[in-house]
């Protein structure tokens, strides 16, 4: 049976209501230089601006000045600079608003590098396309590709984080449905958890453990959340982004404290941002920009809560600065604050002032997911 928007429907095998698929609608701002944002322009934008009228995105995406998206009906979209290939839409022209790339309705998620994109179908299969300096597309080679390629012939993947880094050097992790970790790509602090600091041109398993849930790629260093809860960390730590109370390069897994409540992680250049079961919000690393969101611009090397509440919902982080949603009541949706750096506009403020602790953006309830680029914010 089809999915119908808006509206509950009865399913005659289970004999019973199903929920409806959520309506969302798509909003950019901040760096706009390459048509990132996908408004039809390259005019930057310091409050939040609808993309189009549709209201069928689900998955978002974005790297330093392209961003790629995921609509309800399983296809892929993209949209900003294509200098590499990055859009997967077999050329190199650059796009203002979104184009859909190909013709398949079956993408689950993506992540897009600095001039790279990687993505798993809904088949379980992995895919991607861009820049290639530094085999980070997996592909067991270093050549650009304009159009999407698959990553082996496995079907068994599920989720993939590219780091999208200022040299264009990108470190990949990807989880199996089994629960392994596996890494390729650029590997010059060890983020890549091999440890060494060797790049590789095609996946490499992380050990030969099964309980990985969740993994993030910062720009040269790694989070990763376990099934247990706890919280792991690798790769470049000289600021102290690594959560571990020092600033060591570690080439493998380290485990990041004892508890086992750990939810959700984010990063930026060096420094980290995590959510934990309870709903609290924790930072650490790098603040010269007050992107840790504790009042102040001191660097910590080990977790820090940001304020007293527990109910945030999802959190994401751009180059220096933070998008976060806060629950309203009992909903899976509500009040965007953002904080840190804002040259261009990226809190979406309607200024271009920093700020070192959460700002609320507007007065909405309504805001549900939100993706940091390098400047630039998407959010459902």
């Amino acid at each position: 049976m089809s999915y119908r928007y808006g509206a509950s429907y009865l399913d005659p095998g289970l004999n019973t209501l199903v929920a409806p698929t959520p309506l969302y609608t798509l909003f950019a701002w901040g760096n706009n230089g390459q048509g990132g944002l996908g408004l039809g322009n390259t005019t930057y934008y310091s409050s939040p601006k609808q993309v189009g009228s549709l209201n069928n995105w689900k998955v978002l995406t974005s790297g330093v000045d392209h961003s790629m998206a995921v609509k309800t009906d399983g296809t892929l979209w993209g949209w900003g600079a294509n200098d590499y290939g990055q859009l997967g839409s077999g050329n190199k022209t650059q796009y203002y608003s979104p184009v859909q790339i190909g013709a398949l309705t079956n993408w689950l998620s993506i992540s897009a590098g600095y001039y790279s994109t990687l993505a798993v179908k809904t088949d379980g299969t992995i895919w991607s396309w861009g820049q290639n300096s530094y085999g980070q597309l997996g592909l067991g080679n270093r050549t650009n590709y304009s159009s999407p390629k698959q990553i082996g012939a496995l079907s068994n993947w599920l989720l993939v984080s590219t780091s999208a880094n200022s040299t264009g050097g990108n470190a990949t992790l990807a989880i199996k449905t089994d629960g392994t970790l596996w890494s390729w790509g650029w590997n010059t602090s060890g983020q890549l958890g091999l440890g060494n600091i060797t790049n590789y041109s095609s996946p490499k398993q992380v050990g030969s453990l099964t309980t990985w849930s969740n993994v993030f790629s910062g720009y040269t260093f790694c989070l990763a959340i376990k099934t247990d809860g706890t919280l792991w960390a690798w790769g470049a730590g000289g600021f102290g982004q690594l959560g571990l109370g020092n600033t060591t390069n570690y080439s493998s897994p380290k485990q990041v404290g004892a508890l086992t409540n750990w939810s959700s992680v984010s990063g930026g250049t060096a420094w980290s941002i995590a959510i934990k079961t309870n709903g609290t919000l924790w930072s650490w690393g790098l603040n010269n920009k007050g992107q840790l969101g504790l009042g102040n611009r001191t660097t910590y090397s080990s977790p820090k809560q940001i304020g007293a509440l527990s109910n945030w919902l999802n959190v994401s982080s751009g180059l220096y600065f933070v998008a976060a949603v806060q629950s309203y009541g009992t909903q899976s949706s509500g009040y965007l604050w953002t904080w840190g750096r804002n040259d261009l506009g990226e809190l979406g403020l309607g200024n271009t002032t920093y700020y070192s602790s959460p700002k609320q953006v507007g007065s909405l309830t309504s805001w549900s997911k939100t993706f940091c680029g390098t400047q630039l914010v998407l959010a459902l």
